[in-house]
């Protein structure tokens, strides 16, 4: 056995001599990634046990990725010749499959370091290279050490904050390996019913809006009183939202909820009784995906689980009514996006255990690895955390939204609830980057700064105004918004964003936001005081989980239309919204801020600005300009 690995290391270093590339073990290791600091509530235990079994996973870098800004923009540019003319999976999947030179360069250095060829796994797309190796080995390849980890709550990681190494002709090949610099507690039970935490062990947080309390129902029915209850029809009366659906077999729309957050029925058939009786038997074509059942439980009522589903669907199904079916995505295991992404693109997936350990969360199901979930023309998701994911893993993500919205799809993030600070966790930044409570640098919310998707912020009507008069940014919470750290600005917010940050001069501190960053939110729609039915009882609730269903609702009559006229899905609107075209089809919002970080946040002003983005919607100007294009 030792004189045959001998040989296998012998023949590796021959072949790399020949193709120009330096031995695995004589080659500089240079840092590929690493944290400057542990995170909140983590501190270093002790050394890794080296005899521990870790599942390294290799992210391979994947082909034309520097082009996929350029693909998009030929597809969703509306001054394109080829707007409208999305991808087919098959050929997104061939354009983007890392290269044969990748995936030999790791494989070479794996061998050459000692790694037996037999005990490397490819996904079934090539993209990603998985080994279990010992501490020892690991620490060897990487040029690191690792530790355990534990939290305050007294749950134990491994990995390894100093950083990792890759050698210097190797690294250009990777985006990423885990396990390394993610701290994350995942709680899994044996069975989907127990109760476990959202993806990134609760970094990806369900916005909080406003207390909700129970509504006076002398409210329900006119609206006159939107500034006091926001119904349906407060909906349609701020929007123009009166679709005339023709489109609806062909036609979808789905809506995305995570781990153990799941629908009510009973509530949603009282809330449309009310809203929306035509309606009223109305239930969401429910996706499983790696859940134990592929059919809906919708009987639970814990309100800390019901209670943004329900919202979510009696908003998606109030305001779409009885001929659109609208999809549940149920996502299980630790309810990760990337789980999510998974099932909608196979060349995505990696291995049975998810495909971050310690981001995503291991598996006790089979992991659903695309081919079986459809994705719907547009999709609504309201839950979103903090940019302080690893930088690789925040880009890599938001990529896969790129390969899937050149296939006409449209991604919409709520924004957050925390203003300029992270949703859920109220965290700012620290001077050494650190994500920390309390005031500090602003950090905006992934997968929200993500350029491929559409972020929504929300508003409402003020207290005495009418559906007649213009909202103001909400404010019993913060409209999510602010710039990305990660994420550079694109070139189709430069012109709208630039104007913003000229009007507003030093009146936020330029050191507490990264200036040239990708802007959010791009949109918004009203999420304050709305009116759902939770627990049996009508209530009043709020947030950007709510201003993004309704966007969705409305996107989904706009896609109606363009079927009915012979066209495509709308898919990755940023382009579009952003363009001299669409200017004048969003009420500009110019009242309010969105408080954080131990300051006001930012001013709502004329045009695009960090709290409201571009504005509400006006729906029939919308459909006529999406109706001008191909």
């Amino acid at each position: 056995m030792a004189s045959s690995r001998l040989l296998l290391v012998i023949v590796a270093i021959i072949v790399a001599a020949i193709a120009g590339i330096p031995s695995p073990s004589l080659a500089r290791h240079v840092l590929h990634e690493r944290l400057h600091t542990l995170p909140p509530r983590w501190s270093l235990h002790r050394r890794a046990d080296p005899d521990t079994t870790l599942p390294l996973s290799i992210a391979l870098k994947q082909s034309n990725i520097d082009q996929l800004d350029d693909y998009l923009l030929d597809v969703a540019d509306p001054h394109s010749p080829n707007y409208g003319q999305w991808w087919t999976p098959s050929r997104v999947v061939q354009t983007f499959r890392p290269s044969t030179q990748s995936r030999n360069a790791v494989r070479m250095w794996l061998e050459g370091d000692g790694i037996d060829a037999a005990r490397v796994r490819m996904s079934r797309d090539q993209s990603y290279m998985l080994v279990n190796v010992s501490v020892a080995e690991a620490e060897r390849l990487l040029a690191t050490k690792y530790y355990v980890y534990q939290h305050e709550d007294g749950s134990e990681d491994v990995g390894c904050h100093h950083g990792y190494h890759l050698p210097e002709h190797v690294r250009e090949h990777v985006d990423l390996v885990t396990p390394t610099l993610h701290f994350e507690k995942v709680k899994l039970g044996a069975h989907a019913r127990r109760k476990r935490s959202l993806s990134a062990a609760g970094k990806m947080k369900k916005p909080t809006g406003a207390p909700k309390r129970l509504m006076n129902m002398s409210h329900a029915d006119d609206i006159k009183d939107c500034d006091k209850a926001a119904t349906l029809d407060c909906f349609r009366a701020l929007y123009e939202f009166h679709p005339e659906l023709k489109e609806t077999k062909r036609n979808t729309i789905g809506v995305v909820e995570l781990a153990d957050q799941t629908l009510n029925a009973n509530d949603l058939k009282l809330f449309l009784e009310k809203f929306n009786p035509e309606a009223a038997n109305q239930l969401p074509t429910f996706f499983g995906i790696d859940t134990e059942s592929q059919y809906p439980d919708f009987a639970e009522t814990d309100e800390n689980l019901i209670s943004e589903p329900d919202l979510d669907f009696e908003l998606a199904i109030g305001l779409l009514g009885p001929q659109q079916d609208v999809f549940l995505y149920q996502v299980g295991g630790s309810g990760s996006i990337n789980f999510l992404l998974d099932a909608f693109d196979g060349s995505f997936c990696t291995f049975e255990g998810g495909d971050d350990p310690d981001l995503d969360g291991p598996l006790d199901v089979k992991e659903d690895c695309g081919g079986t979930t459809p994705p719907a023309n547009v999709i609504s998701i309201s839950f979103t955390g903090g940019e302080d994911f690893p930088p690789f893993y925040m880009e890599r993500q938001c990529n896969e939204f790129g390969k899937l919205s050149m296939m006409g799809v449209t991604f919409l993030f709520a924004s957050g609830d925390n203003g300029v600070a992270s949703n859920g966790d109220n965290l700012c930044l620290s001077a050494n980057g650190t994500a920390v409570p309390g005031p500090g640098r602003f950090l905006p919310n992934f997968p929200s700064t993500c350029p491929y998707v559409t972020a929504v912020g929300a508003t409402q009507v003020d207290a005495g105004k009418s559906v007649h008069d213009r909202e103001s940014a909400t404010s019993l919470f913060g409209s999510g918004g602010g710039f990305s750290n990660v994420f550079p600005r694109p070139a189709f917010q430069e012109r709208q964003v630039a104007r913003y940050l000229a009007q507003l001069g030093d009146r936020v501190d330029p050191s507490l936001f990264n200036s040239s960053g990708r802007a959010i939110p791009d949109v918004s729609a009203n999420g304050l005081p709305t009116a759902i039915v939770v627990g049996g009882n009508f209530t009043l609730s709020g947030g950007t989980s709510a201003s993004t269903p309704i966007f969705a609702a409305i996107l989904a009559g706009v896609n109606d239309a363009r079927l009915a006229h012979g066209k495509g899905p709308v898919g990755w609107i940023n382009p579009a919204i952003y363009s001299h075209m669409f200017a004048g089809t969003f009420h500009d919002i110019t009242n309010g801020t969105n408080p954080g970080c131990g300051t006001q946040g930012f001013p709502a002003m004329k045009g695009w600005d960090p709290v409201t983005g571009l504005g509400t919607p006006n729906f029939k100007k919308l459909v006529q300009r999406f109706l001008m294009l191909p």
